[in-house]
């Protein structure tokens, strides 16, 4: 029989992160290529005696169904703690809790676009946003981004010239993969020209909460005034990524679309790890657990950087970032980065190429992300250590 598949899945790659995972069965290989939080991260312990309590005593709400828009303690718990904290949430504003913050991006792409309209991104982004995008028929359109933020000029020459642009969809926060963090002052001037041009603009804040140095930025959220802004993040970097519980805070006519939508893909979000989380945040004290990953993160990171700084030749380029889980690493002289990242392979370290978050598939990277989180102290020196050397012969000193 021949298959044809749908239009709008025929010509997407899958992510070139979940591949890498595939080769990574060799335990020798030392992988950099994930973007998981670290397993010493998860609070098991206090999870099972909770999980424990809400199967002796609340069982029939863990596993019966529930409402779409998520387990109404838990939704007026995130509502709480995200306005108390940052500062999100005005009148008009609703929440809904999602299958992981990747779905919160899917289910806003879905409510607002059309086939063929255009969701602006910066260049480069995540790559689950971006097959986000275009399994929901929507062209992906990218702005160079810098060291302050996505570049407030270029972007504005895309918005004149994209009628169809409906979304914005920025990292403003330890950007994945760059690991850079746009400025204020940047962040009011993209704000100002999505009012000016009539753009929602999609916030992505998964690792906001991460920093562990310098000063924390007000996200886009805090200081919307306009109702333009759907702010997602989620409980996968400070909590438990497999659990899957991410959110949603935005306009209320949107959300209420994006609760029929999610109606139609999996009913509701896993409510079982809904009930965990929402008794974590109200019995346990989360905010002194995101203490110590930030002390984690900082050490790692450090690590990779005294490593880079000790390895790589001076040509190589690479972000300082001040939290988050990436670091984004720049060849010299525009050279592709794919025979390097096949090279690296070969020597038993896995890296992802920046082309898996290019907004255009077809065009080529110079560049490719490290990942801290996850690798020890000893695979971090030792990975370092080869690419370093493999940097060297390819580039010279």
């Amino acid at each position: 029989m021949e298959y044809r598949i749908s239009d709008k899945l025929a010509a997407l790659k899958p992510s070139a992160i979940r591949e890498i995972f595939k080769s990574l069965t060799d335990p020798t290989i030392i992988s950099f290529a994930a973007g998981n939080p670290s397993p010493l991260s998860f609070p098991a312990a206090d999870l099972a005696e909770i999980g424990a309590d809400i199967f002796a005593h609340q069982s029939t709400a863990a596993l019966q169904y529930s409402i779409t828009e998520g387990y109404p303690p838990f939704r007026a718990a995130v509502r709480d703690r995200i306005r108390e904290k940052f500062g999100i949430g005005r009148e008009g504003d609703e929440l809904i809790i999602t299958t992981g913050g990747q779905q919160g991006i899917e289910l806003c792409c879905k409510a607002m676009c059309n086939e063929g309209d255009a969701v602006i991104c910066e260049n480069p982004s995540f790559i689950g946003a971006l097959n986000a995008f275009r399994s929901n028929g929507a062209r992906t359109i990218g702005v160079p981004l810098a060291e302050e933020g996505i570049d407030p000029e270029k972007l504005e020459c895309v918005l004149k010239n994209e009628p169809r642009a409906k979304i914005l969809y920025v990292i403003p926060t330890f950007q994945n993969p760059a690991g850079v963090t746009s400025t204020l002052e940047n962040r009011k001037k993209v704000y100002a020209l999505a009012k000016k041009y009539g753009v929602l603009i999609l916030e992505d804040n998964p690792y906001g909460e991460l920093r562990f140095a310098g000063e924390d930025v007000p996200t886009y959220k805090s200081f919307d005034e306009d109702g333009i802004v759907m702010y997602c993040s989620s409980f996968s970097k400070i909590l438990s990524a497999g659990m899957r519980i991410g959110y949603v805070c935005g306009p209320e006519e949107v959300v209420s679309k994006m609760v029929v939508a999610k109606q139609v893909e999996d009913v509701h979000t896993n409510i079982y790890f809904q009930m965990l989380c929402y008794r974590y945040m109200t019995e346990r004290d989360l905010d002194a657990h995101i203490a110590e990953i930030r002390k984690l993160y900082a050490h790692k990171c450090g690590l990779m950087l005294s490593e880079l700084d000790r390895h790589m030749p001076k040509s190589v380029k690479y972000t300082r970032p001040e939290g988050g889980l990436f670091i984004w690493c720049t060849l010299p002289g525009g050279a592709d980065s794919a025979p390097f990242i096949k090279k690296a392979l070969e020597r038993k370290v896995a890296v992802v190429p920046g082309t898996a978050f290019n907004c255009d598939t077809s065009a080529p990277s110079d560049s490719f992300r490290l990942n801290y989180s996850t690798p020890s102290d000893e695979d971090i020196t030792r990975g370092i250590a080869i690419l370093g050397a493999l940097a060297s012969e390819m580039f010279g000193d």
